[in-house]
């Protein structure tokens, strides 16, 4: 018999708030940059679409959106991603309304919004069930929501699965890497979807710094990774680091000194009804 056990939301919430207020994570944020603008550029985003980037971060997606001239509003749970969301806004010269919010609980009317986008962040609220019904509430009948999630085999992923033999996720939280899983986001967006597309893409990340250096890098700016550490006891922080290191050896495509990885992520593109 499976028992399943009720995740004390608000403290999770919490932590995870904690966590992306950690480190810098606009440090992290540059260099997957150019893939969020490469999943703008294939949204077709029209200058008169009220668009919604959902979990936004420090603006990589939703500032190539206002780019296109579009209305864009960008929500996040951690204050310090949206200050930096809002002088990275200000430093490309475009208007986005960046407000704080919960992907589990969109303070939006219904049916606002021709395209809802989000990447690697939605996929992350421990409630996917929530996530999806708020994505799709919001959503104009004949819009669209765009995803992009890290998959589980995916270098990301394989990162997740690492960190998580230290610090597991909560009891009653599903791994967010199911948002990855083609089955079951199909399960999960089914309700009020006309019509449901799935991609499998590659994020290219270039960091020009050795492996040990990437990870050390991670530490101090990524705040997943940063709490993992201050998490577990002194003794399994070198295990955690060995770990890492060999992951990111594994995937390194670089032959200098540097670290190049390649992730596979889904896009997803569900037309609401």
């Amino acid at each position: 018999m499976t028992i399943h056990t009720n995740p004390d939301i608000e403290t999770i919430k919490a932590r995870m708030k904690d966590t992306w207020s950690a480190g810098d994570f606009g440090q992290i944020a540059k260099y997957i940059r150019p893939e969020a603008e490469k999943f703008i550029a294939r949204r077709n985003i029209k200058p008169d679409w009220k668009v919604l980037d959902v979990a936004c971060g420090t603006g990589n997606t939703a500032i190539p959106a206002a780019k296109t001239g579009a209305n864009v509003t960008g929500v996040d749970i951690a204050d310090n991603l949206l200050a930096q969301a809002r002088t990275y806004a200000r430093q490309e010269d475009v208007s986005v309304e960046f407000e704080e919010g919960d992907a589990e609980d969109l303070p939006f009317e219904d049916q606002s919004f021709d395209l809802v986008i989000s990447m690697f962040g939605a996929m992350l609220a421990p409630r996917p069930e929530r996530v999806a019904a708020e994505l799709t509430r919001v959503t104009k009948p004949n819009g669209q929501i765009a995803l992009a999630n890290w998959t589980p085999s995916g270098f990301v992923g394989q990162v997740m699965k690492a960190t998580a033999k230290y610090v597991p996720v909560p009891p009653g939280v599903p791994a967010f890497t199911l948002w990855g899983d083609e089955k079951t986001v199909h399960e999960r967006l089914r309700d009020q979807i006309a019509n449901l597309q799935i991609a499998h893409h590659v994020a290219d990340i270039k960091f020009p710094l050795s492996v040990p250096e990437t990870v050390a890098f991670h530490r101090t700016y990524f705040g997943p990774i940063q709490k993992a550490f201050e998490a577990i006891p002194q003794d399994k922080r070198p295990l955690l680091q060995r770990d890492l290191e060999e992951l990111f050896k594994k995937y390194n495509k670089a032959t200098d000194d540097t670290t190049h990885v390649e992730s596979e992520y889904l896009e997803i593109v569900a037309t609401r009804k």
